[in-house]
């Protein structure tokens, strides 16, 4: 192998990879001649979630350029090969062949990500394992899709697979109190658990209010006291018996201590927590306001993604920015999703007056719905049910955080998560060996 060439090889897992953290596999030190990353789509969409999922990882502006395979192999043969390579295969009658012919034209220890239309379990291997490209997404993409697989290969480290086992912390913050987060917390929580039936669990951490089993007209327990405060008696089991059913597949683990009781969080106990419910839960939705407890910052740091909701006033604004500037956690690999909550209320300001302000792009609008907010919350039923503005915001919500192109029940079934890269192959040497 080339001398600076990237060699990926797993690390010895750590303590904290053993307490759900991802275990990570590190790239050694890469040549500086080359460019960063290149990418050849066929269509606009997949253009805009890669320039969306990957622009705040690299320190420039990403370089997408149209005509899938063929525009990568034409180009490959006369220009420098990328340290990182994305190419699209949709549309290619021979999408296997199309890679190979690429791997003759390219140098071998170049990072290759595969897009294409096609949902199999069966292709991706041969993607990954076959060619030896690095990771493989089918189509549609999403922002949340490409920096969940891509990004790590983007920042010089890659999830093992060990990483992604156990189901996915999303956690949604309001930038002010009042901003609407609980209500959003609770509506995405109802959707992926009631509607897409993933199993899913709504924590709320704060246990003198129990807003959560409030808005779902449910009765707090002491389980989640008792496993914050005594984390060595945390198990799967106990974390299910804690959580209070609100359906089927949608759990509530929330707590309502009396205003006078003393809490005492120990050490490590939002960590173990986490762990025991990713083993039992696809989702994990935690309503985690900014406060000075050490819980909460813990859960900010676990989640896989964060989620802020904001009102379109100044002084949400100002927190906002606070909060964006928070450093990301260790299975982190894309900005917060930003939700701008009851736009068009009288005196509040404009989309892009906010955006200018933030100079970052609003990723979701839930306009001003104060009568059937209040009416849901007084009859303890999430607000999608009855209004489907409310439900569409949510639905743009979840597949912002949750993946849903991989994961909708409905389609032709999830792909495998990616296994540690042995870096891309020429087919013939992966048929010699």
């Amino acid at each position: 192998m080339p001398d600076g060439a990237l060699q990926i090889k797993p690390s010895a897992p750590s303590s904290a990879s053993a307490a759900g953290h991802a275990t990570m596999v590190e790239a050694a030190p890469i040549r500086h001649d080359r460019a960063s990353l290149q990418g050849f789509v066929t269509d606009a969409d997949s253009e805009a979630a890669l320039r969306a999922g990957l622009g705040d990882l690299l320190p420039e502006v990403p370089d997408i350029r149209r005509g899938g395979i063929r525009a990568a192999y034409a180009t490959m043969q006369k220009s420098s090969t990328p340290k990182i390579l994305v190419v699209d295969v949709s549309g290619e009658d021979q999408p296997l062949k199309a890679l190979g012919d690429l791997a003759a034209v390219v140098e071998p220890d170049v990072c290759v990500l595969v897009i294409g239309d096609r949902d199999s379990t069966d292709f991706y291997r041969e993607v990954t394992r076959g060619l030896g490209a690095a990771d493989y997404i089918a189509k549609p993409l999403t922002r949340d899709s490409v920096a969940r697989h891509f990004g790590g290969f983007v920042l010089g480290k890659a999830p093992s697979s060990e990483a992604v086992l156990g189901g996915r912390v999303i956690t949604i913050t309001g930038a002010r109190g009042g901003a609407g987060a609980s209500t959003v917390t609770s509506n995405l929580a109802w959707y992926l658990g009631v509607t897409l039936h993933h199993h899913t669990v709504l924590l709320d951490p704060d246990l003198y209010r129990g807003t959560a089993a409030f808005l779902f007209n449910l009765h707090c327990g002491a389980g989640l006291r008792t496993a914050l405060e005594y984390p060595e008696r945390i198990d799967s089991l106990l974390a299910e018996r804690a959580a209070q059913p609100a359906a089927e597949r949608l759990h509530v683990l929330a707590g309502e201590e009396r205003l006078t009781a003393p809490l005492s969080y120990a050490a490590g106990a939002g960590e173990r927590l986490v762990d025991s419910l990713r083993k039992r839960y696809n989702f994990v939705i935690a309503d985690v306001p900014f406060i000075p407890v050490q819980l909460h910052r813990d859960l900010l740091d676990l989640a896989h993604q964060r989620v802020i909701v904001m009102e379109p006033t100044l002084a949400s604004m100002r927190d906002a920015l606070r909060l964006l500037a928070l450093p990301p956690g260790p299975v982190q690999t894309q900005g917060a999703v930003l939700v701008l909550n009851r736009m068009g209320v009288a005196g509040g300001l404009s989309r892009r007056q906010i955006e200018d302000g933030l100079k970052a792009k609003i990723d979701v609008v839930i306009p001003d719905l104060p009568r059937p907010v209040r009416h849901a919350a007084n009859l303890g039923e999430p607000v999608i049910v009855t209004n489907t503005v409310f439900r569409r915001a949510i639905i743009e919500v979840a597949r912002q955080v949750a993946n849903l192109a991989l994961l909708d029940p409905s389609g032709s079934g999830a792909l495998a998560e990616a296994a540690p890269s042995r870096g891309w192959l020429h087919l013939g040497r992966r048929r010699a060996a």
